[in-house]
């Protein structure tokens, strides 16, 4: 429990980085009192740079970009940290397990699995606690374990994969926009207003980019996560069957 408090914790300092950034960024585009039509903004953007000229010069659709990817940074950190407090080394947990089961007994072997962190861990300490009612009810009981950690480690999973999505598609609709603005330009102002067709076409491609930088590593964080969870699945199959072998050798002794 105190692992998954702890990615939570992290999860949401970034998340608040990320919005004060994204505060810090709109407070100092605001710019109120100056002279406003084409000529500020024209002067607006040679003062700009970096992150917030990056953001202005992308348009309306870089804030809803800009929280998903708030969002995606703070899941990812969530998840690795998550994933950190839950990696466990199983085998030597499994030879430590059965060791204590046939020298101290069931309760010894209980508090082996308290004292060690992970999902492995908590499968088997619910499956040791129904040892008195018979092998079907240790079954059932890491079963029913099992599901409730196999929908912790995958919680948010589904989010971030709709993340990876939504980016790009919101970065070509931003180019779609972008490339408006330029025909829109070329037609009031004719073939002259080079300038103004060129913040278009930035507009398009800044938003595109954008879009894709996000995508990317959520698509493939997403894709490590799933075969994390996979990989705590198969070790949780056969750490309960082990379990279940030492327990029917137990009472065939």
């Amino acid at each position: 429990m105190g692992s998954r408090r702890v990615g939570w914790g992290v999860g949401v300092i970034a998340i608040v980085l990320l919005v004060s950034l994204g505060c810090a960024l709109a407070a100092t585009s605001a710019a109120p009192g100056e002279v406003e039509g084409p000529a500020a903004a024209e002067s607006l953007r040679p003062s700009h740079r970096g992150a917030v000229g990056f953001m202005l010069r992308g348009g309306i659709f870089m804030w809803p970009l800009l929280f998903c990817a708030i969002l995606t940074v703070g899941f990812i950190v969530e998840r690795l940290i998550t994933f950190q407090g839950a990696q466990t080394d199983t085998r030597k947990l499994m030879a430590g397990l059965v060791r204590t089961l046939q020298t101290q007994g069931v309760e010894a072997a209980k508090a082996l699995c308290v004292r060690t962190r992970g999902p492995i861990a908590a499968i088997l300490h619910a499956g040791l606690t129904k040892v008195v009612r018979g092998p079907d009810a240790v079954e059932k009981a890491i079963d029913n374990a099992g599901a409730i950690e196999l929908a912790f480690l995958e919680r948010g999973l589904v989010l971030l994969s709709t993340l990876g999505n939504l980016a790009p598609l919101l970065g070509f609709l931003g180019t779609a926009s972008g490339m408006i603005h330029a025909f829109d330009a070329i037609s009031a102002a004719g073939p002259g207003a080079s300038r103004i067709v060129a913040a278009g076409v930035a507009e398009a491609l800044i938003t595109t980019v954008t879009g894709l930088a996000i995508a990317i590593p959520a698509q493939g964080m997403y894709n490590y996560f799933v075969a994390r969870v996979d990989h705590y699945v198969i070790e949780m199959e056969q750490s309960s069957v082990e379990l279940l072998e030492a327990l029917t050798e137990m009472d065939a002794r």
